[in-house]
């Protein structure tokens, strides 16, 4: 597996987590924060431009068993039941990387995490 493909798959998933009603944003992680700053410097220093991380929120990560591991974290709108905005989450995330893996012919078990983080 490439860094392309392990790319491909946060965006899927940070997609499919934004399309769900009651998602207002993810919440990037301490690291994602660090990354995209470094990140920043890195591509401005070398190409004259700025990076964007589109999948800042989701973690990504290949379990040495083949499985995928996802976590999302997500800021939700405080008019939506957190729960059933979480579970959604969680389903439509694990089913969009599903079919993405199945698609590439690397089929393996997802499993997605979900954290709420914060509701305006």
């Amino acid at each position: 597996m490439n860094a392309s493909h392990r790319e491909n798959i946060h965006r899927a998933a940070a997609r499919a987590a934004l399309d769900v009603p009651g998602v207002v944003a993810l919440q990037p992680a301490l690291a994602d924060r660090l990354a995209l700053a470094a990140s920043r410097v890195y591509e401005a220093v070398a190409a004259g431009a700025t990076g964007h991380h589109e999948a800042a929120g989701v973690r990504c990560e290949l379990t040495p068993a083949g499985a995928w591991r996802l976590e999302v974290r997500c800021i939700l709108d405080a008019d939506h039941r957190v729960v059933d905005v979480a579970r959604r989450v969680r389903e439509d995330v694990r089913t969009t990387v599903t079919a993405y893996l199945a698609q590439h012919g690397t089929a393996a078990p997802v499993t997605v995490m979900v954290t709420v983080t914060r509701t305006v």
